[in-house]
This record gives structure tokens, C-alpha cells and sequence, in this order.
């Protein structure tokens, strides 16, 4: 058979398209591999200026000893979050925490911006597990936008919430005042926030929450702080906090025994959270110094009891749903971890009491209520 040039042509052609699909399709499927698709909620955030960090980031240790690409955190310099924070002035110094002190930064951009900070040297494994809980975005859940290691000083770079945690809204003497209903959707939002921590693969427990984490932004939508900070702790300072229960309120007595935290754990801490929702006290003082019951047996009699509701809460509420929030509470609150719901089962109860709410119960002006019959509500 006689080749002409044309034919030999073609047939090279053809065969240069051939690879040119196969190599594109490697590469497709390569991407996708590599893609964090998993930790990300459908719910997370969507702004551009974190999308461009995630493609800018970068990792490196002051010495240059490593150098690692990073998808999900922007490595700041300490001369950006020096000129953030005004070289930490105290004025900008808006709280302390399990991680250190929290200055209000403003980034050249126009971003404000949450910068935790506290002594210790720059560490690889640090910068990874910073990469780690960088890349888990949902709506409910504080972002993790940054790290900073440099001067003898970790720093971590949050976004920023204006309305601060929930505390300084629901304690004591505050001009805020939640209702029934707004209280019950903080509650959903911080649920579904754990939720989806434990829904990831491998699941990651707060193992440290607890009222103080649960931050409010400008529309009152409850967001987690703190998710995983635990372990960037750990290891880093002698004197910091180990895996071990530290004896707090909010800690899972069960885990006391098994020195370990997990998920159950959270929801335990999430029942105590819910304690505080329907009493606006702080739990660490609600029970007296007198009582001679444990904890848990003193407010399940109290809440049994109705004793322990907030009466600014006046009327805005319905008995039944004040009683079915009353035995979620009890339920995760349980000694036996093995009994506690599962948090996803609680974020869906926790909704399900809110709807019933909003179908009878209509908050006027001071709060005063007016209870609607569902079967009321299409008649003239």
C-alpha cells in the first residue's frame, strides 16, 4: 500500500490529538485528587478574597529550612499583622483565650480580622495542622484565614465577628435581649456547626467547647470558635492543656475517666450550652455550694422543676416547646456517652421545636406573646 504525504499527515495529526486528550484528562483527574472537597460544606463561605488567598498561600519557616504549598491558610508576615493591629496596641486587644490574647486587626485590603496570639517557636507540624482546620468551611463555624510564625510568636488569623461571643449577650445585665425563638436559632446554628466538624472524615471533635466559642455576627447567625484550636496546643507548650479533661463545667465527666475526648464529648458540652440558653446564667454558677446532689442530678430536678428558666424570657415561649428543648437538654447531658444523640440528631430536633415555635408564637414589641393555633391561621 502507497503512503501519500497527505495520508501520513492525517494519521500524524490524529494520533498528536489522541495524547493531547489522554494528558488533559491525567491532569483533570489529578486536580480533582488533590482537591479538599471533602472538608468543605456546601453552606461554607464563598468569598472571593478568601478564594484568592487559598490560591496565594504559602508556607515557609523562618529560616527557610521548608517550604510547602498551601491551598486553604495565608501565611501572613509579622509586619502585616503588626500593621493591623497597630504593633498590638491594647487598644485593639479585644479578649484572651485558650490561645492566647485577641487583637481586632485591619489588613491593608480592608479586612477585619481576629489575630490570636501566643509565644512559642515555628514548627512545621504546626503549620499543617493549621492547613488541616483552614481548609473546613461552613457557614456556622469561625474561618480559619491565616497563620503568622515569626519573633518568638504563633499567630493565628480569624475572621472577625462584631458582635463578640454570645456570653456578653445572654449573661446578667446586658441591653440585649433574646427571646425564645433567637435563642433556640443560635442553638441550630452552634449544632450544626459541630455537626459538620463530626461529619467529616476522620470526624474532628471541638474538645473544647463551650459558651465563650460560640460567636455572633452582624445578623445574630451563630458561628463555632475555636473548632480543633486543641490541638494546636497541645505539644507546643508544657504548660498548655493536654487531651486530658481539665475539670470544666462544660467537660463530659465520662471522659474523666477514659482521658479521652470525642464527639460524644462535644455533645455533652453542647447540653451545657443549651442549660445556659434556657437559664442565662453561666453553668459554673447555677449550682450552689451547698448542693448535695452531682450536677447533672441537681438540674435535671431543677429543670423538672421549671426553676432554672430565665424569667426575662416573660412569655415568648410555649410550654411545650420550652418542655421539649428542657429533655433535649437532659438527653446530652447524659452520663453514659453511648445514650447522647448523635449532634446531627440534635440540630435536627433543635429545628424542628423552632418551627413549632414560629407557627405558634408571635413576638410583639416587648416581647409580649401571642399564641396562634395552627388550625387559626387560614381562618379570617
Amino acid at each position: 500500500m502507497f503512503w501519500t504525504p497527505a495520508v501520513i499527515a492525517g494519521i500524524v495529526v490524529g494520533a498528536l490529538l489522541v495524547l493531547l486528550v489522554f494528558v488533559g484528562l491525567l491532569w483533570y483527574y489529578a486536580i480533582r485528587r488533590r482537591s479538599p472537597s471533602n472538608r468543605n460544606s456546601e453552606t461554607g463561605s464563598s468569598d472571593p478574597s478568601t478564594l484568592e488567598w487559598n490560591r496565594a498561600g504559602r508556607v515557609s519557616s523562618a529560616g527557610g529550612a521548608y517550604v510547602a504549598e498551601l491551598h486553604g491558610a495565608r501565611q501572613f508576615t509579622l509586619k502585616e499583622l503588626e500593621q493591623a493591629t497597630r504593633n498590638f496596641d491594647d487598644l485593639n486587644l479585644v479578649g484572651t483565650g485558650s490561645f492566647g490574647l485577641v487583637y481586632k486587626g485591619l489588613l491593608l485590603d480592608g479586612t477585619v480580622v481576629a489575630i490570636k496570639r501566643r509565644v512559642g517557636p515555628a514548627r512545621h507540624d504546626f503549620v499543617e495542622e493549621v492547613q488541616r482546620l483552614s481548609e473546613i468551611r461552613h457557614r456556622n463555624l469561625v474561618i480559619l484565614i491565616g497563620y503568622c510564625q515569626e519573633g518568638a510568636y504563633q499567630m493565628l488569623v480569624y475572621e472577625y465577628l462584631p458582635n463578640g461571643s454570645v456570653c456578653g449577650h445572654l449573661y446578667g445585665d446586658t441591653d440585649t435581649r433574646l427571646e425564645f425563638k433567637q435563642r433556640l436559632s443560635i442553638a441550630i446554628g452552634v449544632a450544626k456547626g459541630l455537626s459538620h466538624l463530626h461529619s467529616l472524615s476522620p470526624p474532628v471533635a471541638h474538645q473544647n467547647f463551650k459558651a465563650t466559642n460560640v460567636l455572633v455576627d452582624e445578623n445574630f447567625i451563630a458561628k463555632v470558635a475555636d473548632a480543633g484550636i486543641i490541638r494546636l496546643i497541645q505539644g507546643y507548650d508544657a504548660a498548655g492543656p493536654s487531651n486530658r479533661p481539665s475539670g470544666s463545667i462544660y467537660q463530659d465527666p465520662e471522659a474523666s475517666s477514659l482521658m479521652h475526648l470525642s464527639e460524644s464529648s462535644d455533645v455533652y458540652s453542647f447540653g451545657v450550652f443549651l442549660l445556659e440558653l434556657i437559664s442565662g446564667q453561666e453553668a459554673a454558677h447555677l449550682v450552689p455550694a451547698d448542693a448535695k446532689s452531682s450536677f447533672i442530678q441537681w438540674v435535671e430536678s431543677q429543670l423538672n422543676n421549671n426553676k432554672l428558666i430565665d424569667p426575662r424570657l416573660n412569655s415568648s415561649f410555649t410550654s411545650e416547646g420550652m418542655k421539649e428543648l428542657i429533655n433535649l437538654t437532659l438527653h446530652c447531658l447524659t452520663t453514659s456517652s453511648r445514650r447522647r444523640p448523635k449532634m446531627q440528631l440534635v440540630a435536627t430536633e433543635l429545628d424542628r421545636i423552632l418551627e413549632t415555635e414560629m407557627n405558634l408564637t408571635t413576638v410583639m414589641g416587648d416581647g409580649t406573646a401571642i399564641v396562634t393555633l395552627g388550625s387559626q391561621l387560614f381562618t379570617s
